[in-house]
């Protein structure tokens, strides 16, 4: 097989492949006796008939048609892996000389990723930085274990300030009247003064009793967490169905024995330190390998086809529809709130895309040129502790899939790259 490379642009190639006896030859014996279990000789069962017997009585244009598709496709495969070509979509083939069975030619046009140039990843210096934990978050969590523990008792009179009440609420958008997804409840307990809700509504319930009913309206602030909800005006009706006198516990060693393996309040506060410290050092983790993985992206050189960074944005926006769904907007409603046109709106995303698509261009890249790999008994201690995490025998069995095998070893790769980019990094 001879090949030859052509470059047409950034993204699109072109290879010339050319193919003698050598290949034609054995693919012609494969094909006829494939077909020696379709016909039928005298003599002879299914699939025992010799080939040269075979090819004198089957079809000749349906022998060539089939020693051409089998040729080609296996001349593409071979002369992909050969030149190393990373193609995102399938190729444009057009044969361009066949000479029964000595001499084949071939072009095929391919949508690719350009050649990649990788930034020197040893030299990524980033430091691992953990904040240390204060005294204010240990009591933070003692105050959330008190809280916890609070006797409750119900009430006949007017809500206060550190009473629980239950509720039943429901938002609308106080212009259209429209129901907005997520902000309704039924038997939702609240502690009055907490700051749980949004600003403005807990003050609302102050000096209901059980069984009063009350309409009011809160803006949602301006950084709150979903974008569509910032600044809006809500109109929130609320029915009180019991009011509870709360009376905290007090913080002594038999309070702490009663939460674990603790004789003084000193060695609770002491494990809550130590748990917060892991959460913290496990943050920490993250932001490091996120940091790393945002210069390998960043500083990394390679065309991408513009159809893979399309189907990039496609997933980025399910997830937006998605999410905008459950809100009960839309597709055009969070268009509106967000004042972008669709092709806007798409425009948006191209860059993250892209970004997302180099960072797993360029991990892979690292992979193979550290020699990374996951071993079989790897991903097997894998597969098994994954199946233990699950008791019902339908989720045990979708681990066997191929698929899902596969994602599991892509997972593990993936995280022994980084492993091997952060030990770079720190050293």
């Amino acid at each position: 097989m001879q090949i030859t490379k052509k470059q047409l642009d950034p993204t699109h190639i072109q290879l010339n492949i050319a193919a003698g006896s050598e290949e034609l030859e054995p693919a012609k014996e494969a094909v006829l006796k494939e077909l020696s279990k379709e016909v039928k000789l005298s003599g002879f069962r299914k699939g025992h008939a010799p080939t040269a017997m075979v090819e004198k009585v089957v079809d000749q244009q349906l022998l060539t048609n089939r020693i051409i598709d089998r040729v080609v496709n296996d001349l593409y495969v071979a002369a992909v892996q050969q030149e190393r070509v990373r193609a995102v979509a399938q190729p444009e083939v057009n044969l361009t000389k066949f000479v029964p069975y000595t001499a084949l030619e071939l072009t095929a046009k391919i949508e690719a990723v350009g050649d990649i140039t990788l930034p020197d990843y040893k030299k990524f210096a980033v430091k691992k930085q953990v904040e240390a934990v204060t005294d204010k978050e240990v009591e933070h969590v003692i105050d959330e274990l008190l809280e916890r523990g609070a006797e409750k008792t119900e009430v006949k009179r007017a809500a206060a300030d550190g009473d629980e009440v239950t509720m039943n609420f429901a938002g609308v958008d106080a212009k259209t009247k429209k129901e907005i997804a997520g902000a309704k409840g039924d038997d939702y307990p609240l502690v009055l003064g907490s700051g749980a809700f949004i600003p403005g509504f807990e003050p609302e319930l102050v000096g209901l009793k059980a069984g009063e009913e009350k309409t009011f309206t809160v803006t949602f602030p301006k950084d709150y967490g979903v974008a569509d909800m910032q600044g809006k005006k809500v109109e929130f009706t609320v029915t009180v169905k019991a009011v509870k006198k709360r009376k905290l516990p007090k913080l002594d060693n038999a309070f702490a024995a009663k939460l674990g393996p603790f004789k003084t309040v000193a060695e609770l506060r002491g494990d809550i330190r130590k748990q917060i410290a892991s959460e913290k050092d496990n943050q920490a983790q993250q932001k490091l390998e996120n940091s790393i993985l945002d210069k390998l992206g960043a500083k990394t050189q390679v065309a991408i086809p513009d159809s893979l960074i399309e189907q990039e944005i496609d997933l980025m926006e399910e997830d937006e529809k998605r999410n905008a769904l459950y809100r009960g907007q839309t597709w055009q409603e969070h268009l509106a709130a967000e004042g972008k046109t669709e092709e806007e709106h798409r425009e948006g995303h191209r860059e993250q895309a892209s970004l997302r698509i180099k960072t797993g261009i360029a991990l892979g890249e690292v992979a193979e040129k550290e020699g990374v790999s996951v071993s079989e008994q790897e991903r097997a201690d894998r597969l098994a502790a994954l199946k233990k995490q699950y008791s019902d025998k339908n989720m045990q069995a979708e681990l066997e899939k191929p698929e899902n095998q596969r994602d599991v070893y892509n997972r593990m790769l993936t995280e022994k790259t980084i492993a091997a980019l952060v030990s770079y990094a720190t050293k």
